[in-house]
C-alpha cells in the first residue's frame, strides 16, 4: 500500500532507493538521500563507489609493488569512508543498508546495473552528478542496463518535496512513454504537468491527430493535471527548447525518456539526453 500523506506530499509506491556515491564526496548526496527516503518511508541502499585504475603495461615487478600498494590504500579508504556512512545512517534512524564496491572504472557500470535491479529508483544527488566519470558509468549501468528508472539532482534541491510544476517530454517514443509510467507518483502530486512536444507533427503512427491528445487524456485518467504544450523549436536544438520552456512553466522537474537512439550514435554524436545531462539546473528524471 502507497504510505499515506499529507496535502502537497507525495504519495509514493517507491519502495527502495539506491543512492550511488563516490567514495571522494559525498556528504551532501547522503544527506539528500537519508531526507528522500525519511520523507517517503523508503528503505535506503547506500552504495559507496571507488574506482581504481587498470594496472598499467610494464613489467611484473612494477606491478606487483606500486599498483597493488595504491589499490591497497584506496580499499583501506573505501573501507573507512562506509564505516563513516554506516555511523551517519545508524543515527538519522533511515532504514538502510551499505553497499561497498571497488572496481574498475571498465567494469563499475556492470556493478552499478546488478544492484539496481533490485531498487525502484536510482537517486543521484549533486556531488555524484558533477563528476563526470562516475555519472557516466551509473547511467551507463543502471539506465541501460536495468529497467530502473533514475532521479538526477543537480542541485541542492529537495527531491523529496512534491513538485508544483512538471514538465514531461513527449515524443510518442516508447522510453517516453516508460518514463511517464514510472514517474507517476511525481504526476499525481504535481499541481500542474506540461506535457510538452517540440515542432510535433501529425501522425496515425505516432503522435496522432491532435498531438499529445492521447497522453494526455491517458495521464488525466491517473489523477494527473495535464497541459499540453506545443512548442515551435525556431531551429534551436531540442534540449534548449526544453530547458527554456521549463523555466516558462517554472518547472521544478523534468521527465523525459533516455537516448530514443542507439547508445553508439549517441556518444558518436551526442543527444538531447547527453545535452540535459551536462547542462540541466532542476531534477531530472529519466526512463530507458
Amino acid at each position: 500500500m502507497p504510505i499515506s500523506s499529507k496535502k502537497g506530499d507525495l504519495v509514493m509506491t517507491i519502495k527502495t532507493v539506491l543512492s550511488v556515491l563516490g567514495v571522494n564526496h559525498f556528504d551532501e548526496d547522503l544527506k539528500g538521500a537519508i531526507d528522500f527516503c525519511e520523507t517517503h518511508g523508503a528503505h535506503l541502499t547506500a552504495m559507496l563507489i571507488s574506482m581504481g585504475a587498470a594496472p598499467p603495461i610494464g613489467s611484473y615487478e612494477v606491478i606487483s609493488t606500486v599498483w597493488i600498494e595504491e589499490r591497497q590504500r584506496e580499499i583501506d579508504r573505501l573501507a573507512g569512508k562506509t564505516s563513516d556512512i554506516k555511523a551517519i545512517l545508524a543515527r538519522s534512524g533511515t532504514s538502510f543498508e551499505v553497499q561497498e564496491i571497488y572496481t574498475e572504472f571498465a567494469w563499475a557500470d556492470e556493478d552499478i546495473a546488478e544492484r539496481a535491479l533490485y531498487a525502484d529508483l536510482v537517486l543521484i544527488g549533486p556531488q555524484a552528478a558533477r563528476d563526470e566519470e562516475l555519472r557516466r558509468r551509473v547511467i551507463d549501468g543502471a539506465l541501460f542496463r536495468s529497467p530502473t528508472p533514475m532521479l538526477i539532482n543537480p542541485k541542492k534541491t529537495n527531491v523529496g518535496l512534491a513538485p508544483k510544476a512538471i514538465l514531461l517530454a513527449w515524443d510518442s517514443s516508447d522510453e517516453a512513454s516508460r518514463a511517464a509510467r514510472q514517474s507517476i507518483d511525481f504526476l499525481r502530486a504535481a499541481e500542474s504537468v506540461h506535457v510538452t512536444l517540440v515542432d510535433p507533427r501529425a501522425s496515425s503512427s505516432a503522435n496522432g491527430e491532435e498531438p499529445g491528445a492521447d497522453v494526455a487524456t491517458f495521464l488525466a485518467r491517473h489523477g494527473v493535471k495535464v497541459d499540453v504544450d506545443c512548442v515551435a523549436s525556431g531551429g534551436r536544438r531540442v534540449d534548449e527548447v526544453l530547458r527554456q520552456h521549463a523555466v516558462d512553466v517554472a518547472a521544478d522537474m523534468i521527465v523525459m525518456g533516455a537516448y530514443n537512439h542507439s547508445r553508439l550514435q549517441q556518444r558518436l554524436f551526442g543527444g538531447v539526453t547527453q545535452s540535459m545531462l551536462g547542462e540541466i539546473n532542476i531534477p531530472l528524471f529519466l526512463a530507458h
